[in-house]
C-alpha cells in the first residue's frame, strides 16, 4: 500500500505534508512551519506522530518542531550539515542514507543551494519527493547558503529520477513562478499550455502541488539550462548548463512578474 498524504496549508504559501505508512501506522510531519494545524489534523484523522522530517533550518519549516516534539514524543531526523541548526534533531542524516517509516523507506538526497545542509526524501515505492525548497513547481530556491554549480548539481540529482514522481515542494509559488518561466522559454508550448492550467487552478482557489516530475523537466526553467530554447533566448549558445542556470536564476531574482 502507498503511503497516504496529507496536503496542509499554513502561513501565507507553505504547505505541511502528513506523510502516513498505513501497515504500521506510521505518521511523519514534513517540515511542520507551525504546530497547532498539524495536531488539529491528527486528532481529527485519530493518527499518531511518530516522526518530523526536516529538509532545512529555515524558521517556516521548523518552527513546530518543538511543540510537537513535546506533544507527540517523536523523533525528529534532519540533515547533519545543519545539525545544529535543526530544533531538537535525534537523528542526523546525509546523502544516500535511508530513512524507514513503517514498511517504507526514503532515500536521503544531499541537496545544498538554498541552505548548506538542505535535504530531500525520496520514498521510491510511493513515488513521492519532498524536496522542501530545493525544487519548486516551475521554480527553485534562491541560493541563500550556496552557489549556482551547487544548486545545479543538487536539482540534477532530482532530475534523474523518474518521471512519474510527484514532486511535493513546501510553497505555492507556482503561478508567479510561471509568469516567469514563460519569459525565458516563450517558445515552449508545453509550458504555454500547463500556465494557463495553472492560472484556473489558483482563480478556483486549488493548489498547484504536486505536480511531478516529467511536468518539470518539460516546463520548469531551472531544470532546462540545456533547452536550445532558452539558450537561444538567453544568447548564451556555447555555455555550460551551470552558466546558463545561473543566468536564469539572476532573472528571477530581480523579476518583478
Amino acid at each position: 500500500m502507498s503511503l497516504e498524504i496529507v496536503q496542509i496549508p499554513v502561513l501565507n504559501d507553505n504547505y505541511v505534508y502528513l506523510v502516513r505508512e498505513p501497515q504500521s501506522g506510521a505518521v511523519g510531519v514534513v517540515d511542520p512551519a507551525v504546530h497547532e494545524p498539524v495536531l488539529a489534523e491528527l486528532q481529527r484523522r485519530n493518527w499518531t506522530l511518530t516522526h518530523i522530517l526536516n529538509t532545512h533550518h529555515h524558521p517556516d519549516h521548523v518552527g513546530g518542531n518543538m511543540a510537537l516534539k513535546q506533544a507527540t514524543g517523536c523523533k525528529i531526523i534532519g540533515p547533519e550539515a545543519d545539525a545544529d541548526r535543526i530544533p531538537g534533531l535525534d537523528i542526523a542524516v546525509g546523502d544516500n542514507e535511508g530513512i524507514n517509516l513503517g514498511h517504507e523507506t526514503a532515500r536521503v538526497f544531499d541537496v545544498p543551494g538554498h541552505t548548506k545542509g538542505h535535504i530531500a526524501y525520496w520514498f521510491a515505492d510511493s513515488q513521492a519527493l519532498f524536496c522542501g525548497d530545493t525544487l519548486f513547481a516551475l521554480g527553485c530556491g534562491r541560493l541563500f547558503e550556496g552557489t549556482p554549480a551547487q544548486m545545479w548539481s543538487s536539482l540534477s540529482k532530482l532530475r534523474r529520477l523518474p518521471d512519474e514522481t510527484r514532486v511535493y515542494c513546501a510553497h505555492e509559488y507556482t503561478e508567479s513562478n510561471a509568469r516567469f518561466a514563460v519569459t525565458v522559454e516563450p517558445g515552449n508550448e508545453v509550458l504555454q499550455q500547463r500556465y494557463h492550467r495553472i492560472k484556473e487552478l489558483r482563480a478556483e482557489g486549488k493548489p498547484t502541488v504536486p505536480s511531478t516530475l516529467g511536468e518539470e523537466k518539460a516546463t520548469n526553467p531551472f531544470l532546462r539550462p540545456m533547452s536550445d530554447n532558452i539558450r537561444l533566448h538567453l544568447d548564451m549558445g556555447g555555455a555550460d548548463d551551470v552558466a546558463v542556470f545561473a543566468e536564469i536564476r539572476k532573472r528571477k531574482d530581480t523579476f518583478r512578474g
